[in-house]
């Protein structure tokens, strides 16, 4: 998708620094990758905290598990 944007050049050249990448696209595609992985664990993190995982095993039944 081709997308016409004003970004400060400030903070583009930041982000190709910290990024390592050599062109605005890359910057900006890692940029959006690092963004929603970032939203998708705030997410994730929400859910557990509201509904806590419940585990089968005790920590020595496992490791009697993994021993067979």
């Amino acid at each position: 998708m081709k997308v016409t944007a004003i970004i400060p050049d400030d903070l583009i050249a930041e982000a190709m620094e910290l990024s390592k990448s050599g062109t605005v696209t890359d910057t900006l595609k890692i940029a959006l990758i690092t963004y929603i992985r970032s939203q998708k664990l705030k997410e994730l993190g929400t859910m557990v905290f509201n509904e806590p995982l419940e585990f089968k095993y005790s920590s020595q039944e496992l490791r009697d598990l993994n021993r067979k």
